[in-house]
This record gives C-alpha cells, structure tokens and sequence, in this order.
C-alpha cells in the first residue's frame, strides 16, 4: 500500500492515465497501442474488483484495437514522390494549412525562402505521397553539391519513420541524380534532432544542432 492506496487502485489509475495518454496521440497506431494497453490493465482491474461491466467494456476494446492493428500493420502501403516547383500552388496551400506545426519543427522556416529558391533556380522540392495522399513536403536549396534542407515536414497521421526512410533510403538515387552528395539540417527541435538520426545523419564536428547526411 502507497499512500494509503491499495495496488489495485494503483492498477485502475495507471490503466486510466494509459488511456487518457492514448487520446493525445497523433499518431493513429500508437493511439491503438496505449489504448490497447490501457484497456487490458482497465480489463484485469475490472474484474478484479468484481465490477464486470467495466471489465467485459474493457475487453472488447483490447478486442476492438487487436482487430484494428491487424488491418493497419497488413494493408500494404504505396510511397511515391513527386517532383515540384517551389511556386506550386498546392504547395503554398499545403505550407499555408500546416503553418502552426511547422513553425513547431521548423522555427526559421519562411515562405519566402520558396520564392527566393525559384528566383535562383536552386530551389529542391518533392511532395511525398502515401495511399496516392499528400502526406508531406520536402524542400531544399541547392549550392553544388550539398542541400540545405529547409523543410522535411509530414502532417501529423502520417508521422512515423516510414516516409523518411522511403525518401532517405529507398530513394537516395534521387538525390545522387540531381547530383546531390550531402543534406545539411540545421534543427533545434529535440524530436527533429531524433528523426535526423534515425535517418542516418550524424552531427556535425563543431557545428551545433547542424546534422549532415552523405551519400
């Protein structure tokens, strides 16, 4: 006993705080699992306490969740990319539409670095599509041989490592095309820092919150 609360009450707070914690998350998969959690711990605790109601309810959302993971985690999804100009209207639109959370990610991100880039005609950008959606946007300046990455944005749904792995890894040939040897990020946001090195890119020597990607 903990302050003066019985295990099991400690078991149905820890089952709510799960749940509770499901329902922030963006991401629709990891919204499943801690719910999925959640509501077995809420299950045992339910018909621990003899309160079956709670704990039949429970069950059939672990039930509920299980069935639905299976569907996401089997359906084969489809990637592509899509070379843009950086004028292009959607784009704008895109840009305009998600603006709080790219700010979020990418603070010193304006659009007129867009207008700029097409002016100087080494503007580098890709809508990604996922399901034939688009589900983020790319962009970068060129000097020579290295892109200065600018903006690696995906709406929130969509918000897992697969399209950085699919753009990164399955399609560095893209890059090397477009005779690009080196992606150089400049991020201070922590969870960008994480992304970046899931990606492969390293920091840079004596250069603070700057990440390189070679290929």
């Amino acid at each position: 006993m903990l302050f003066n609360i019985s295990w099991l009450e400690w078991v149905g707070y820890v089952s709510s705080v799960l749940v509770a914690v499901s329902l922030t998350m963006s991401s629709i998969k990891k919204l499943r699992w801690y719910n999925l959690v959640g509501a077995a711990i809420f299950s045992f605790y339910g018909f621990a306490i003899q309160a079956y109601p709670v704990g039949v309810l429970n069950l059939f959302i672990v039930l509920a969740n299980i069935y639905y993971l299976r569907g996401m985690y089997s359906v084969r999804e489809s990637f592509k990319v899509l070379k843009v100009e950086a004028n292009d209207p959607y784009l704008e639109y895109f840009v305009d539409f998600h603006k709080d959370q790219i700010q979020n990610f990418f603070p010193r991100f304006d659009k007129t670095l867009l207008n700029e880039a097409v002016g100087e005609g080494k503007a580098f950008t890709l809508f990604l599509l996922r399901n034939a959606v688009v589900a983020g946007v790319f962009f970068g300046v060129k000097n020579n041989q290295i892109l200065y990455l600018h903006l690696d944005f995906v709406s929130a749904p969509y918000r897992d490592l697969k399209p950085g792995e699919f753009i990164y890894k399955q399609n560095a040939q893209l890059f090397k095309e477009a005779g690009i040897r080196q992606v150089v990020c400049n991020t201070e946001n922590a969870e960008h820092r994480k992304y970046l090195l899931k990606m492969g890119f390293t920091e840079k020597a004596g250069g603070k919150n700057v990440y390189e990607l070679n290929f």
